[in-house]
């Protein structure tokens, strides 16, 4: 198209017509008069993504040329021998080891909660049809997927159903600007609720104003009616700056999500909601601190003179000796001056000071 003023003029209107249509969608919510549009936009698009997804999976890949083998039999010895070539490559490939571990560590969570899930992988970030934080997972109405339920993973909560095509949905992340649930403190049970803000931490106001917070306390989904969209004790974040209160009715968190929603593969949609409230159950455990290190000074005895010990192993105490030095006061210090040692047993302590005279005396 050349650059003519109708071109513009063109250009202008439709840019004006597309935030026309976005300001309306965001205005009707959940009727929202788009909405329709949107989900015939997702049933289009959701099996291009999904179709793109498939063809650069390996593990999609080797599905689809085992399902395809049965009408082949003159290839089977081909298919076996190609099959394990391709498990000896997935099993030394670093991506497929971290989907393993990112599985386990979900379906532990969704047992500690009792959630009944459906595991689907992230295929597309983003969606077409606005500028949402938003991903596409490879599952729809035919997987018995529904609009309004809870996503989570093996960290925490990722956000809910917004729309479901066929074979695809579009998750709303938690760190949406338009993304709102609410929680529940870990052991103090003090209600708010948290706000998306985009890459920054989450936004929490308690309802409490003078609520006990401090830096390390966690959150979880407080629950929503039926569980839908949010099912309780899905774990959010953890406090990482609490704004003091100044008197108002409500408190300000800054808080950490769990989850990182710029890497996420594996995810699991929660179909079935628990019986009871799983509360804090579902949270890791809290690190615990490293011990400090106790020293220890062990005391060897050192024998005597004679290296003689008593009963209990001691080593006996060398004898005590009196040194008398005859100095002359009025004589000059002379540095070769010998001074006179008498090494002696202690004295009696009940001798008197002539005693010694006395014993010399009876000596003589």
């Amino acid at each position: 198209m050349r650059d003519t003023r109708e071109s513009r003029l063109l250009l202008v209107l439709l840019i004006a017509i597309a935030f026309a249509l976005i300001t309306v969608d965001i205005r009707g919510g959940e009727d929202s008069p788009v909405d329709g549009a949107r989900q015939a936009a997702a049933t289009v698009f959701g099996p291009v993504e999904n179709g793109v997804a498939a063809a650069v999976n390996p593990v999609g890949n080797a599905i689809g040329a085992v399902r395809d083998s049965g009408s082949r039999h003159n290839r089977i010895a081909a298919l076996e021998r190609e099959n394990t070539a391709l498990k000896q490559r997935l099993g030394s490939d670093d991506r497929n080891r971290s989907q393993v571990r990112e599985l386990d560590k979900m379906l532990k969570r969704a047992g500690a909660g009792q959630y009944g899930i459906k595991g689907a992988q992230v295929i597309a970030i983003g969606a077409a049809q606005g500028f949402s934080w938003t991903v596409t997972i490879d599952m729809g109405g035919d997987d018995g997927i529904r609009r309004d339920m809870t996503v989570l993973n093996g960290d925490g909560l990722v956000g809910r159903v917004t729309t479901v095509a066929p074979r695809t949905s579009t998750v709303l992340l938690a760190n949406d600007p338009g993304f709102t649930v609410g929680t529940r403190m870990e052991g103090s049970d003090e209600l708010g609720f948290a706000t998306g803000q985009g890459d920054r931490p989450l936004s929490v106001q308690l309802l409490n104003g003078k609520a006990k917070i401090k830096k390390g306390d966690r959150l979880v989904t407080f629950g929503s009616s039926k569980d839908k969209p949010f099912v309780p004790g899905v774990p959010v974040g953890e406090v990482v700056r609490v704004d003091p209160s100044g008197g108002d009715l409500t408190r300000t968190l800054s808080v950490r999500p769990f989850v990182g929603f710029t890497k996420l593969d594996i995810v699991g949609v929660v179909v079935e909601a628990p019986r009871e409230d799983p509360r804090d159950t579902v949270l890791p455990p809290k690190p615990q601190p490293v011990p400090t290190p106790t020293v220890t000074v062990t005391v060897t005895p050192s024998p005597n003179a004679d290296g003689n010990f008593d009963a209990n192993g001691n080593a006996e105490p060398l004898p005590d000796t009196n040194v008398n030095a005859n100095v002359d006061p009025n004589a000059n210090p002379d540095p070769n001056a010998n001074a006179n040692a008498n090494p002696r047993p202690n004295a009696d302590p009940d001798a008197g000071p002539g005693d010694d005279g006395q014993a010399a005396d009876d000596q003589e």
